[in-house]
């Protein structure tokens, strides 16, 4: 008796503390579902002119929230989707790339084109006032947030996902910081169909 008295104490613990971290979690929202990841768009690119979502209908497309200032995860992101670029060659020669700032009052758009210089060229950089650049991580789901430092300036913390959209406009997938390259080769196969 007494141990199946402990046996039901540690699954009722169990339980309550799944579902103390579901409600903190989505607190107290609906859950997410993939196909409410990610949405319209129109914003300013670094090349001039403007990227809207509507004219990427029927092409895939990948989204990298980021900003030039970053000391790692930004530039080993981009080094590894220009590295995946040059390896899909052809297969990859429509597949465009965004690198959506999230540091739009430090990242203007020359120096955004300056600092992708030095990646792939289908890697375009688009600038989103502050009002867009809430409104699209909000869709895409994605976090930023100004982080001081002791010098009294200040860096970014961010997501460090690449969005990896379908054709539609919808989530196909999505690349993680320091996933595997062969993971990744697949999974930017697969969202281009080769």
């Amino acid at each position: 008796m007494l141990r199946f008295i402990r046996i039901a104490s540690l699954v009722a613990a169990a339980l309550l503390a799944a579902v103390t971290g579901y409600v903190y979690l989505t607190r107290g929202e609906a859950v997410v579902s993939v196909a409410d990841i990610g949405g319209p768009f129109r914003l300013a690119s670094a090349n001039g002119g403007v990227v809207d979502s509507q004219d990427l209908a029927g092409k895939p497309f990948a989204v990298f929230f980021g900003f030039t200032r970053c000391p790692e995860v930004c530039p080993t992101t981009m080094a590894e989707m220009s590295a995946a670029l040059t390896e899909l060659g052809d297969q990859g020669k429509d597949l465009r790339v965004f690198f959506v700032t999230v540091d739009p009052e430090r990242d203007t758009a020359d120096f955004l084109k300056d600092y992708l210089s030095s990646f792939d060229p289908r890697i375009e950089a688009l600038v989103p006032t502050a009002d867009e650049l809430a409104a699209m991580a909000r869709a895409f789901r994605a976090f930023y947030a100004k982080s001081p430092t002791s010098d009294g300036g200040y860096t970014m913390d961010h997501t460090a996902t690449v969005f990896l959209m379908d054709r539609q406009g919808k989530l196909a997938s999505t690349i993680s910081y320091g996933e595997e390259q062969a993971t990744r080769m697949a999974k930017l196969r697969k969202l281009l169909g080769v």
